[in-house]
């Protein structure tokens, strides 16, 4: 298999790196315009790099990951070059798969994908969508691939808006949290390195409870929650905040604008 990453900043990487270590090895080629990011990114991955129009030339899958703001020109440089029956995947925030579609030859099959950074590391999260001339077994092959850098949801195109709400924005609303965790600590007399691994060691431990447990998050945070505790003393004060309102407020504008950015 023959597979084409048109970009090669640290998603294209990402995704390029975890592809690599297939069983069988597929053949990648990376399009990168920039010429020390391209050594760069041969060197360490080992992958071939081409200019956009030759690395789709016979490529089985070819993976659009470059800003949405560039999309449009590249599909317009190499869409009519993509061969039929071979299937692109766009991972372009607010580009939907009938743009997509228009650009390229009858009988491409397009995917929509919205992964998330932790993708980085294997951990991540990607909504897919299959495009209106997409068959099952180009979406399969879709979800095979996105499954090497962590889990793969199949969703409807119309709610790739709220996977971008809950997945694609979703580690900075944890990095919000640790980051107020930290700096409360360290006013409540913690070093700050102190405080900083005991509030990563929480989060990844209670994420690794939740993924766990058959229990759902709202009967977890019960069990910890003491009449009259500590626990109860501070979740009182969230809710008091109305924190779980602002979140729920939160991930509505994110779909909102994201729905924005899609022209919806």
């Amino acid at each position: 298999m023959r597979i084409a990453v048109l970009g090669g900043g640290v998603m294209g990487e990402t995704l390029a790196s975890a592809l690599g270590q297939a069983d069988p090895v597929p053949d990648i080629v990376v399009a990168e315009k920039r010429p020390e990011r391209a050594a760069e990114l041969a060197e360490r991955l080992g992958v071939r790099i081409a200019s956009p129009v030759d690395a789709v030339r016979g490529a089985d899958v070819v993976i659009l990951v470059v800003k949405p703001q560039d999309t449009l020109a590249l599909l317009d440089e190499v869409g009519a070059r993509i061969e039929p029956g071979s299937t692109v995947i766009s991972i372009a925030a607010g580009i939907r798969t009938s743009t997509v579609e228009q650009a390229v030859p009858a009988g491409v099959h397009v995917v929509r994908a919205m992964p998330n950074t932790p993708a980085s590391i294997g951990q991540g999260v990607t909504g897919i969508s299959a495009g209106a001339q997409c068959p099952p077994e180009a979406l399969a092959l879709a979800e095979a691939l996105l499954a090497r850098v962590g889990l793969v949801v199949c969703v409807p195109e119309e709610l790739q808006d709220a996977v971008t709400a809950v997945s694609g924005s979703g580690p900075a609303y944890l990095f919000y949290l640790a980051e107020g965790m930290v700096a409360a600590g360290r006013d409540l007399g913690l070093e700050a390195e102190v405080a900083r691994d005991m509030v990563v060691q929480t989060l990844v431990g209670a994420a690794l409870l939740l993924q766990a447990s058959q229990e759902d998050a709202a009967e977890l945070r019960r069990r910890v929650t003491s009449p009259q505790g500590t626990t109860a003393a501070a979740i009182g004060t969230l809710d008091d905040l109305g924190v779980g309102d602002a979140v729920r407020a939160a991930l509505t504008a994110a779909r909102d604008r994201s729905r924005e950015l899609s022209g919806g």
